[in-house]
């Protein structure tokens, strides 16, 4: 059975906008031998996936500057460390889109990546999405809203148009929400 390892110590690297970096020194309970490890501690994560009463699903197109390219994603962000996650979807939603929903579901959570990274990812459904506003976005942000057939959405996963890994996570925590609920 894999055994938790022994933190021996820990220390802060650096502090950035957005995470921070810090060494971890862990006692391996196999061998007993001492190795570093690095890890990205962030404030967790919420993406949204917003459904209008039609059927479609609101789509944001913006830069990426980790991949240096356009990437086609749901509506997300860092979590407040003053709000809660389902707040912060309700937030996000509004601003990257200037859609609002009726009711806003948690249907799953994932960690991005827990070999480095120390938080979560919350996936919110938000079900009777509409526009109501103009999007209201930060001066750092170009983002385009596509508003796309719920049925036309695994097509262009399978395709590669959707290639982010949080988006295509979401969108199988909405098939398990509808094996479970029904289609929304």
């Amino acid at each position: 059975m894999v055994e938790k390892w022994d933190k021996v110590e820990s220390k802060q690297l650096a502090d950035y906008r957005i995470f921070k970096s810090r060494q971890d020194t862990r006692r391996s309970p196999r061998t007993g031998e001492v190795h570093t490890f690095f890890v990205l501690e962030s404030p967790d994560w919420m993406n949204v996936v917003p459904l209008t009463p039609q059927g479609n699903v609101v789509f944001i197109h913006q830069f990426r500057h980790g991949s240096e390219s356009i990437m086609m994603e749901i509506p997300g962000g860092l979590v407040d460390q003053d709000e809660a996650p389902a707040e912060t979807a309700r937030r996000e939603l509004l601003e990257e889109t200037g859609y609002a929903a009726d009711k806003i579901v948690l249907i799953g959570t994932v960690s991005p990546n827990p070999a480095f990274l120390d938080n979560t990812c919350f996936t919110y459904l938000a079900l009777g999405a509409r526009k109501v506003q103009e999007p209201e976005l930060e001066a750092s942000e170009d983002i385009v809203v596509e508003e796309v057939p719920l049925e036309k959405v695994a097509g262009l996963i399978r395709n590669g148009r959707i290639t982010h890994s949080l988006v295509v996570a979401a969108f199988y925590h909405l098939e398990r929400y509808e094996e479970v609920n029904g289609k929304p």
